[in-house]
């Protein structure tokens, strides 16, 4: 329905590109947008009989407006692409979701869900720059993944023998297995970063983003 609008953007010879109902359209000022967009709206309504959704249409800088989840921004040299905000705050939702304790699950449901997300998520946003993004979000996960576990070992013995395994000091097992702090803080503290390795989940199949994105980049 909309190759005509796209035949109308060509004649006019704006920059443009669009998916689906989806479309950015590239000028060079701020007024040259806002009159492109009362001419283009005009044309949508009036020729195609659509109706433009003003909520989600706006004249703006780039880096500013998404576009499938992307968007831009400036960098040394020229524009980079990035991963705008909304999608990354629904991922960490999505991973919010996998690591609840209200779902019952076990550890390895976890990583399996986890890596699942992961794979996808890199896949579809590996064309952003978006190494420092990958290695934040790898912390976090991790962080979460550690106070996931550590609610999963409720109780005091639970938590020591655990700790024990995991190679701590027998003690120091029995003083940390009974701190008050909450779970988040506790998730974050150098007994867990020591004992719930970034190494141990990867031994449990953990999936990288840092590394699923060198993947993607490579190809």
């Amino acid at each position: 329905m909309l190759d005509e609008l796209d035949k109308e953007l060509e004649k006019r010879g704006h920059k443009f590109v669009r998916y689906a109902d989806d479309s950015n359209i590239y000028v060079k000022s701020q007024r040259a947008g806002e009159r492109v967009m009362k001419s283009i709206t005009r044309f949508l309504e009036g020729k195609l009989k659509l109706k433009v959704n003003p909520e989600k249409s706006a004249v703006d800088r780039p880096w500013k407006r998404k576009f499938l989840g992307f968007s831009f921004y400036t960098k040394k040299g020229g524009i980079g692409i990035r991963v705008h905000a909304k999608p990354v705050k629904k991922f960490k939702g999505k991973v919010k979701q996998i690591l609840s304790r209200s779902n019952g699950w076990s550890t390895e449901q976890r990583i399996k869900a986890l890596n699942s997300s992961i794979i996808g998520w890199v896949n579809y946003f590996g064309l952003a720059d978006m190494k420092n993004l990958a290695c934040t979000l790898d912390e976090w996960i991790r962080r979460r993944l550690r106070m996931c576990i550590w609610k999963q070992w409720r109780k005091v013995k639970t938590r020591h023998d655990n700790l024990v395994k995991l190679g701590m000091d027998n003690a120091k097992a029995w003083e940390f297995a009974n701190t008050r702090k909450g779970y988040w803080r506790i998730s974050n503290s150098p007994i867990l970063s020591r004992t719930l390795t970034n190494e141990y989940f990867i031994k449990l199949g953990l999936v990288s983003l840092t590394n699923r994105y060198s993947i993607v980049r490579s190809f």
